[in-house]
């Protein structure tokens, strides 16, 4: 019985797995149905200045980029990354075992050593580009990536526009299924950000129009301690009568099925699933 039942388990699996090839490929051919990321910018107003800046990019050869791409799914694995950027001078194994196990954080340094990210110097190991700024530009990176892998949409990141009112860098902004996606990522745990970041978030939302706004915050922590009650302040700054900050679920809020802030619990993808989720049922419920 039980050898019928892993049969049964493999095949419900396998069409699983077929079936969201499928849905993966559906979108890819909606896309290129549909207008353009760049035709949907200029619909706006908007001409891309600047984009995707490599300087501070933390990603190797294209031969390794499938398997790099997965290893950064791992909450530990970024931290990890985050914390070897920050040391700009030579750094040892045990500075910066401090977000996984030190077996586990050789194996991460190991792996960056064969990428040749990472070369060994005389008082360690320095990363072989030279130092980085911070972690943030490779985060962009990967949450740009996801669109593309998981979800078949058109996306770009590190975009600069040439904006007279309203500039800074837009992290993410992708082209899902003829609709505009704008993502905010935060590299930073909740207590470093600041009032000016949402503020500057919100300018951009109500400048770019898109359909779906996401503030992502690559940490496990609460959202609902400190950066809830930061939107909530500038809303009502904003708004006579501003529209609530609600929970979807767990650390998942909303504002108005439009303005998304969300962490990184159990998986960015998952979580970005959710988002897509919410949009969904929004587009079902006005048709």
């Amino acid at each position: 019985m039980n050898g019928a039942v892993t049969i049964h388990d493999d095949n419900v699996l396998d069409e699983l797995t077929r079936l969201w090839a499928e849905v993966k490929r559906l979108r890819a051919s909606l896309n290129r149905l549909t207008p353009g990321l760049a035709t949907l910018l200029r619909r706006r107003g908007f001409t891309i200045y600047k984009k995707e800046p490599v300087d501070d990019l933390l990603v190797p050869s294209k031969r390794f980029l499938d398997a790099y791409y997965r290893m950064l799914h791992k909450y530990s694995f970024r931290l990890f990354l985050r914390d070897v950027i920050k040391h700009r001078e030579p750094f040892t194994l045990e500075q910066v075992t401090r977000y996984a196990s030190p077996s586990v954080t050789k194996e991460y340094l190991d792996y960056l050593f064969s990428l040749k990210l990472v070369k060994k110097s005389r008082n360690g190991y320095v990363l072989a580009k030279g130092p980085l700024t911070s972690f943030g530009t490779t985060l962009e990176w990967y949450v740009a990536e996801v669109f593309r892998r998981e979800f078949g949409a058109e996306s770009v990141w590190g975009v600069k526009f040439r904006r007279p009112k309203v500039g800074g860098d837009y992290d993410v902004i992708a082209k899902f299924e003829g609709s505009l996606f704008y993502v905010e990522v935060k590299s930073s745990p909740p207590k470093q950000i600041y009032d000016s970041e949402i503020v500057a978030f919100l300018d951009r939302v109500a400048d770019l129009s898109p359909a779906i706004a996401v503030f992502l915050m690559d940490t496990e922590l609460r959202m609902k301690d400190k950066l809830v009650p930061m939107f909530e302040k500038e809303l009502a700054r904003r708004f006579p009568d501003p529209p609530p900050v609600l929970r979807v679920e767990r650390e998942l809020f909303q504002i108005k099925d439009r303005i998304f802030i969300v962490n990184a619990k159990e998986s960015i993808v998952g979580n970005l699933e959710r988002v897509f989720g919410e949009y969904y049922r929004r587009c079902a419920a006005l048709s």
